[in-house]
């Protein structure tokens, strides 16, 4: 799989919003998602994606997680 040249990202989105923007995207064809640990919000994502249908090998996945020195 290569990666995707556009995908639907999800800062400062929670709650509904964040669901209904990933799946909303995957029905337009989107196969990439951006998501990290500080939007706290992949749980949200995750949620998305398992009901849009889209098969999870489709799809391009990237997250961030934040290191605190």
């Amino acid at each position: 799989m290569s990666i995707p040249n556009f995908a639907v990202g999800t800062f400062r989105l929670q709650g509904e919003s964040v669901i209904n923007s990933v799946k909303n995207a995957l029905e337009l064809g989107y196969r990439a998602v951006d998501t990290a640990q500080i939007y706290d919000n992949e749980a949200e994502v995750g949620q998305a994606i398992q009901e849009s249908g889209v098969e999870r090998k489709m799809l391009f996945i990237s997250t961030k997680f934040w290191l605190i020195d």
